[in-house]
């Protein structure tokens, strides 16, 4: 049986929610959870449904029809969900990663190494060709993990791109639009002291770059998906796989020093440069807490799927 309006309504906020916590985490993919979810392509779709005939029903007033057009009431449920969880999970993941940063990126490790072979499976034929994809995806997403992240840049010019970039990269399964805002520098001065300081010099810019950004990205990847879709799924499968690098709980921060050798120090805290990761020892009481955690991420996430998988199955007509 299908569900009621308003049941619908509260899932599709409640997938919002877990789309916007992954995409507050760096390392995270947002889109990875949208595959799972099972809402990308609609999300990709509706977005192109932001055309010539949109505008030119909203400029003849015809706003019920636009609404349609535009899926704009599940957007906004979505989009609700997501933005729910963006402002109220950034302080708190702010204090968790301060004090527990192996326990929190260990669950996190476990939910993404569950999450490669459920998008894997949505490839309706695995060949060499797929294959060669997803091995050109596992390897961006390395290489993303050892780029050196830029200084913190206030400029409206820069957070507008950064914002694009996020955003791209929110979209792209396997590739966390967080860590990329910390390879450009802005992941805390975005996500942390903008969003909990609500500072609209900073969040303005940002927001029109996600627009912007979102818009472009959106079509380009809902063309590939038509056209290219076995391929494209199996690169974003490797994009996950290969973030899994990113994510790794058991690594020291390499601090940015400057010309005299001093470690660089910004708003009384060090300057990361990149970070040096290593196998944690086996019967250490953190590391099975942190492997704990990692199956307890792995379990969410199968939670999750399956409650994602019985939903779509209630909705069929």
């Amino acid at each position: 049986m299908a569900p009621t309006k308003t049941a619908a309504a509260i899932v599709t906020v409640i997938q919002g929610v877990i789309i916007g916590t992954a995409n507050v985490i760096p390392g995270v993919s947002g889109g990875t959870f949208a595959i799972i979810l099972g809402v990308l392509e609609r999300i990709l779709n509706d977005v192109r449904s932001f055309n010539r005939q949109a505008l030119d029903l909203l400029l003849k007033g015809r706003i019920l029809e636009l609404v349609r057009h535009t899926d704009l009431v599940w957007l906004a449920q979505l989009g609700a969900g997501m933005a729910v969880a963006i402002v109220s999970l950034a302080r708190l993941l702010e204090l968790l990663f301060d004090r527990y940063p192996t326990a929190v990126w260990a669950f996190f490790f476990g939910l993404i190494v569950v999450s490669v072979p459920f998008v894997g499976r949505t490839v309706s034929r695995w060949n060499a060709v797929t294959a060669c994809f997803a091995l050109l995806g596992a390897a961006a997403a390395v290489g993303t993990s050892y780029l050196s992240p830029a200084v913190e840049n206030a400029s409206p010019l820069y957070v507008f791109i950064c914002g694009m970039v996020a955003i791209s990269a929110m979209v792209l399964p396997g590739i966390s639009g967080s860590f990329m805002l910390i390879i450009m520098g802005n992941y805390e001065l975005i996500v942390i002291n903008a969003i909990n300081d609500l500072r609209l010099a900073i969040l303005v810019p940002f927001g029109l770059g996600c627009g912007f950004g979102f818009l472009a990205f959106s079509y380009l990847l809902s063309w590939l998906l038509r056209r290219f879709r076995d391929m494209t799924i199996s690169l974003l499968t490797g994009f996950i796989a290969g973030s899994l690098v990113v994510i790794w709980p058991w690594k020291n921060p390499v601090y940015r020093h400057d010309a005299l050798g001093n470690v660089l120090i910004k708003r009384g805290e060090p300057v990361i440069f990149t970070y040096e990761r290593y196998l944690p020892p086996l019967y250490a009481a953190e590391t099975l807490v942190a492997v704990a955690l990692a199956v307890a991420g792995g379990v969410a996430l199968w939670y999750v799927e399956r409650w994602a998988a019985a939903r779509s199955i209630s909705s069929d007509p």
